[in-house]
């Protein structure tokens, strides 16, 4: 039942992404690209008046007494947000600050319903503690509960105290008495308005599609108009190919003061899922290989893999988040094998979602990106220094 309800899911938003990217023809999509539209405009003005109630100070917000740095954007997915939370992590820790990573935990496994339904029948505040993926010694989470993100980001480091919960102001308190954090990063934090403080605000835009289709969610994949790129201090032009002055010129349409950071991400090294054996990337040259991926832009990763060398006579693509079965890994190893594959490549993201596996004919790397600065390097290390002393 659950595995029916979950191919139901994928294969809508499947539909919906067609639809809102002009990639779906006939009359079932023109109409619901005009229900969409319309419910952008609603979407849309929901936003902006969010957004002035916060300003007002008829929504409150909260203040912690620490720093916050939120890293976000403005479209939904595919930008590589989670390498920028890392590379932040890593300097502010190398600067001596105490850092915890907050994270809502996208699609990470929630409370029971029973609790969460008698909850909001009392009003009542959940005062369940956050759920703590790593306290900065262990990692203490699977990535089912955790989700995808938190679980990887505290897979990387080691030190970084990493929470997950909706209420980050709730988890940002925690980290602050029980783990002693001085900084908070906020994990997709430029539209969470409640955490306010000394706070900074850092703004991914993808080179390769920075604003989706220009059309506000759920007709597009803009969270908040262009506009409210006014409200970031840095800017980080992520997938950047040298070639942004087009780019730029339309971010200081709305924000000429930002600091301007284009980065690329390099991949560092292969290493195989279940074992832990690393290869590195000239291991790939003249190698045929198939690819798994269930990302927002497999195309990306496809690429990256084709420029180290490698033959891709397989790619199997799944919806973004998804939850890998036994089976599916099977089925992707079997036509592997047909296509003369030397081993299967993935994601770390996805890599953290395998399940185990009986048969391992082919082996399965994933492959260890992280972020290069190409241009705005100085940007980066006063953004981290202004946090670090201010």
């Amino acid at each position: 039942m659950r595995e029916t309800i979950r191919e139901y899911t994928e294969s809508f938003e499947t539909f919906i992404l067609e639809v809102i990217f002009d990639q779906r023809p006939g009359k079932r999509a023109a109409l619901a690209r005009f229900i969409l539209l319309g419910l952008s405009k609603i979407f849309s003005a929901a936003v902006r008046t969010r957004r002035f109630l916060y300003n007002a100070r008829l929504l409150r917000d909260s203040t912690l007494g620490v720093q916050v740095i939120a890293i976000g954007n403005l479209t939904v997915g595919g930008t590589g947000k989670t390498p920028v939370v890392e590379k932040f992590a890593r300097a502010l820790q190398d600067e001596g600050r105490h850092v915890a990573i907050l994270s809502r935990g996208y699609r990470s496994k929630p409370p029971p319903l029973s609790r969460r339904l008698v909850d909001r029948l009392l009003f009542r505040q959940d005062s369940t503690p956050p759920r703590v993926v790593s306290d900065g010694k262990s990692l203490l989470l699977d990535s089912e509960t955790a989700g995808d993100e938190p679980y990887m980001l505290a897979s990387n480091l080691k030190d970084v105290v990493v929470l997950v919960d909706k209420d980050r102001v709730k988890s940002g308190r925690y980290a602050i008495e029980r783990f002693g954090c001085d900084t908070l990063l906020l994990d997709d934090g430029f539209q969470y308005w409640k955490l306010r403080g000394r706070r900074c605000d850092v703004v991914l835009v993808d080179n390769q599609q920075p604003f989706g289709n220009e059309h506000m969610l759920p007709r597009g994949t803009l969270r908040e108009p262009p506009s409210h790129l006014s409200r970031a201090s840095y800017i980080f032009i992520t997938k950047s190919d040298g070639n942004t002055a087009a780019l730029r010129k339309r971010i200081a349409l709305h924000n000429d003061q930002a600091g301007i950071i284009e980065c690329v991400h390099q991949p560092l090294y292969f290493e195989d899922v279940f074992t832990g054996e690393r290869e590195t990337l000239d291991f790939l040259q003249g190698k045929k290989v198939a690819s798994l991926s269930g990302i927002a832009q497999p195309e990306s990763f496809e690429q990256s893999l084709i420029k180290l060398g490698a033959e891709l006579v397989y790619a199997k693509r799944f919806a973004d988040h998804h939850r890998f079965s036994q089976q599916e890994i099977l089925n992707v190893i079997n036509r592997g094998k047909k296509r003369q594959a030397e081993f299967i490549l993935t994601t770390q993201k996805d890599a953290v979602r395998f399940p185990k596996i009986d048969r391992r004919d082919l082996r399965i790397l994933f492959m260890r990106v992280e972020i290069k600065i190409l241009h705005g390097a100085k940007d980066f290390q006063d953004c981290v220094r202004q946090i670090c002393f201010k």
